[in-house]
């Protein structure tokens, strides 16, 4: 029969090192305990173990040719029918649920937001392009997992309430201990006949019928909601729901990272195959496109000439001497300076317009429209313009610097990114300055500059809705009004100064700063405008096909494309840094500012951390001495100091791995150069 011979090559395989060791990771302890003493009833208990495995385990894990597991497969099937009952249905309902699962995994994968376009971007644009793409989807769905958190959790109910849906009650409590004049809150409501484009400048701005919504802090204003005999305690949910949606955010970009990441840290590590990588491993297998293919053919060549003109540069620095040394220092220094002075400059800019915009929006009539209009977005027409012409300096003055070209990419896309987050900055410390503006006694009452800022919560809201709406809109008029007139020279004017400027290149970081400065902006914002991340969803679904049709119609894919794998983790770094930022100033508003005393659910306490302790001082006694001990110096004092010397110890064995790797490396080399080095080891 043919059935025993078809075992025999299988009983081989699994008698090697490799086979026992993988089984015996899989079996563990159990199997040890499991094994009857003596060498007879170990020998027979591991063939019939190894027996049930060949039987239960399918035959494309075995590592045999074709023919060997089709006869493998019919003696598995034929040696079904003698099993027992339990162990015949047991085979048979595993083999379903991994039939169902594996069905329910290809059925998900077509749910999978814009599965297609970004499949048909990869095969045209290559991976590169695709990963800015999947970089704009997970935005798209981390904005709408941070707005289901928050309107879950805060904003129904408040609705639910408003309306007196399920039996709910609300109750609200007046604020004491305070002068009545912090109390008052009338918001520019829009009230009888009013024009068409006051609501269009409320649509803009923030303002209007839009303040007295959910979209804003100030709406807010429920203290406890009564669901049946639950007691909802909206002011701490506020602030758990805000703690919840960044810690959400940080833990899926961390957990995104960490591959590219790897990724990135081998392929820097990798400097005796860099050329081999290029010529052998380089080529981008999805592309189906034959211009896209050509375009990667040319971006290979660049690389390649990159690692050389890169090498050539290192030997010229290495052979420079003193004079040459201190001329280029000394002219490095003065174009930081001057960097530096054009960034002071961008933040006084953004400073003054930002306290004029705050001072005059108020005093414009509301009958002028465009006036008003237009000081409520200076600030953000501000922003726009230095994060438009800084970078354009900053590319021109990096060319003096004598760097390598790498470190030329890295040293101008570092000075963008601080330019664009810093601006942000500084835009929140110029409202804060108007905030805490205490002079003649302007905060005495309520702590807080209340006659320019009844609410300041929502306030700064509406700057961070106004920026949101701004950066939109310049997106939108890039692509209608430059783009495509743009394409239309380019491809009906036979003009030579015309041709030779051509189609604009698809800048992949320049349109991840943009979004990543979009999304800075709205986890700012979403304290102050629940909201925000919805319009953020919104926003980001619009983008994505503007920029999909930009891509294939009016822009060209750059010469100098980046690598996916590098370029992924660059996206998720500095998207980690914008995070960081954001920390800052939702943080110092949270613990340091006081609350608003006329609007929000912090009305009735001084600062919004302080709903905290508050909420626990109405736990038991017990539970009350825990949470107070576990924040104690006697706890946070040994607690800091374990984590200091894990940390330390790590980073000592992460030390010694790398020069175990290094070790390795060297032996690899050596092992190249001389053969018989192996069979000496």
């Amino acid at each position: 029969p043919e059935e025993p011979r078809a075992a025999a090559p299988v009983d081989f395989l699994q008698e090697l090192p490799s086979c026992q060791s993988a089984r015996r990771r899989r079996g563990g302890t159990q199997e040890r305990w499991a094994a009857p003493q003596g060498p007879a009833g170990t020998a027979g208990r591991e063939r019939q173990r190894e027996r049930e495995d060949q039987d239960a385990r399918p035959a494309r894990e075995h590592p045999l040719s074709i023919a060997e597991k089709r006869r493998l497969r019919d003696f598995q099937q034929a040696d079904v029918k003698y099993l027992p009952r339990w162990k015949k249905w047991k085979r048979t309902s595993s083999k379903s649920l991994k039939k169902l699962l594996s069905e329910v995994k290809g059925l998900s994968s077509y749910l999978v937001l814009w599965r297609h376009d970004i499949h048909s971007i990869e095969g045209r644009f290559g991976t590169g392009i695709q990963s800015y793409f999947s970089f704009l989807r997970f935005l798209v769905l981390l904005n709408f997992m941070n707005f289901i958190l928050m309107f879950c959790f805060v904003t129904l109910p408040t609705i639910i309430s408003t309306y007196g849906i399920l039996n709910s009650t609300m109750t609200k409590i007046s604020p004491q201990n305070i002068e009545y004049v912090c109390t008052i809150y009338e918001p520019s409501g829009n009230k009888g006949l009013v024009y068409f484009f006051n609501y269009l400048k409320d649509l803009f701005s923030g303002t209007g019928f839009l303040e007295v919504t959910w979209l804003f802090y100030g709406y807010y204003t429920v203290d406890i909601v009564w669901i049946s005999i639950m007691r909802y305690n909206l002011p701490l949910a506020y602030l758990l729901t805000t703690f919840a949606y960044l810690t959400l955010s940080l833990i899926w970009i961390i957990k995104r990272s960490v591959g590219g990441f790897k990724q990135n840290l081998v392929h820097d590590a990798d400097q005796f195959q860099s050329y081999c990588n290029k010529v052998f491993a380089g080529w981008d297998f999805c592309i189906t496109d034959p211009s896209a293919a050509r375009l990667k053919h040319r971006s290979l060549q660049y690389e390649l000439q990159t690692d050389l003109e890169e090498e050539r540069l290192k030997q010229k620095i290495a052979d420079r001497t003193i004079k040459e040394k201190l001329r280029i220092y000394s002219l490095r220094i003065l174009i930081n300076i001057i960097v530096l002075a054009i960034l002071l400059g961008c933040f006084y800019s953004i400073y003054r317009v930002t306290v004029f915009s705050q001072e005059k929006s108020n005093d414009v009539s509301n009958t002028n429209f465009q006036v008003n209009l237009l000081v409520q977005y200076l600030p953000s027409m501000v922003i726009t313009l230095a994060n438009f012409i800084g970078p354009q300096i900053f590319t021109f003055l990096i060319k003096f610097e004598d760097y390598l070209p790498a470190s030329e990419i890295k040293l101008t896309l570092l000075r963008c990114v601080f330019l664009r987050l810093a601006n942000i900055g500084v835009l929140l410390f110029s409202l804060w300055s108007q905030i805490s503006d205490c002079a003649a006694d302007k905060c005495k009452p309520c702590g807080y500059n209340y006659e320019l800022y009844p609410c300041w919560e929502s306030d700064v809201g509406q700057e961070m809705y106004k920026l949101t709406i701004f950066d939109f809109i310049i997106i939108l008029a890039v692509t209608l009004f430059v783009d495509f007139p743009r394409k239309l020279l380019v491809t009906h004017c036979s003009c030579r100064l015309v041709q030779w400027y051509g189609l604009p290149e698809f800048g992949i970081s320049d349109s991840v700063l943009e979004i990543i400065y979009g999304q800075t902006i709205c986890w700012i914002g979403t304290f102050f405008s629940p909201l925000l991340p919805l319009i953020a969803t919104v926003k980001y679904i619009i983008v994505f096909y503007i920029k999909k049709i930009s891509l294939i119609h009016t822009r060209k894919p750059a010469a100098k494309p980046i690598r996916a794998s590098s370029s992924n983790f660059f996206f998720l770094a500095v998207l980690l840094i914008g995070l960081v930022l954001a920390f800052i100033p939702v943080g110092v508003s949270i613990a340091s500012i006081p609350s608003s005393k006329a609007c929000g659910p912090f009305r009735n306490f001084n600062t919004s951390w302080e709903v905290v302790p508050v909420t626990i001082l109405e736990f038991p006694m017990g539970l009350q001495q825990v949470l107070f001990g576990m924040v104690s110096e006697a706890v946070v004092v040994p607690v800091f100091t374990v984590i200091c010397l894990t940390m330390f110890y790590f980073i000592a064995l992460a030390g010694a791995h790398k020069r175990v790797v290094e070790q390795l490396r060297e032996q690899l080399v050596l092992v190249r150069f001389d053969p018989l080095y192996l069979c000496n080891k």
